[in-house]
């Protein structure tokens, strides 16, 4: 009789992948114990990086790298006990590959896509490139194979929270018209669960409320939990059955993201 195998799986944006490394993230490998590491806004090249940067103790790193030094990039760190079936830099989608939001891996139970949505708070050129990035993003996952489509697991900072129960100030925010919380951004959130996607957060936590991922370093916004929830683990339906815990890990610092984790069983 064969034991189900767990399989635990974490998502970070640290901000730069190098300060992060001065901080605490060789101490948190070590305690999570996870199979897979996301992260976004690695802000590295590789060349940037000590080989121990690279492949941390009992990992294999994967990297997307953005053509623009110290910008974006992706960075997924799989434990040398899980294999990788194959990986992938880029989804054929020039205009956003270049900037290091793509990596995939493929495994024997899903294929994760580890991504690094847009920010379009910086103004109207970006909120527009944000726009272009989720149409064809969706486009992409439409056009996958239904089958293909139900064991994705898609986890990054997608910078848009989803629904009110997600940002601490909903109604300031909808008449600020802040980018992450504007009205078809929220939309395009609702498209892409009808595709077949389910938030393993809420799947597991239901309406829990102050439950944030990402808090401005404006204002003590941390310590007063004025956050956003910004980070999310999508899990195609197919796999809905093998969600076991979803956390959010609020209380690990050195980004202005927490890491969230997901636990599934096979």
């Amino acid at each position: 009789m064969s034991r189900n195998k767990k399989v635990k799986l974490i998502c970070w944006n640290v901000n730069g992948l190098r300060a992060i490394y001065k901080k605490n993230f060789k101490q948190f490998l070590s305690r999570q114990k996870a199979d897979v590491i996301c992260i976004q806004e690695t802000k590295s090249w590789m060349d940037q990086l000590e080989e121990s940067q690279i492949n941390p103790a009992k990992y294999n790193g994967y990297f997307s790298e953005a053509e623009k030094k110290g910008y974006s990039g992706t960075a997924t760190f799989v434990h040398q006990d899980h294999n990788v079936l194959a990986y992938e830099k880029q989804l054929n989608l020039p205009h956003f590959d270049k900037e290091g939001r793509f990596l995939v891996t493929r495994h024997k139970n899903f294929d994760l896509y580890n991504c690094y949505f847009p920010s379009g708070s910086s103004g109207d050129l970006r909120q527009a490139f944000k726009y272009d990035f989720l149409d064809a993003f969706y486009n992409h996952l439409k056009n996958l194979p239904k089958k293909k489509r139900e064991r994705l697991i898609i986890c990054g900072d997608y910078n848009i929270c989803h629904k009110e129960i997600d940002i601490h100030h909903p109604k300031e925010a909808e008449r600020l018209e802040l980018s992450g919380f504007l009205p078809a951004e929220r939309e395009w959130m609702d498209e892409f669960a009808e595709l077949g996607f389910i938030d393993a957060y809420r799947y597991i936590n239901g309406e829990k409320k102050d439950c944030y991922t990402w808090w401005s370093y404006r204002g003590g916004a941390r310590q007063k939990n004025l956050g956003w929830r910004i980070d999310y683990f999508f899990v195609g339906k197919a796999l809905k059955k093998n969600i076991k815990q979803a956390k959010i890990l609020s209380q690990t610092t050195g980004s202005d993201h927490c890491p969230i984790s997901l636990e599934l069983e096979f």
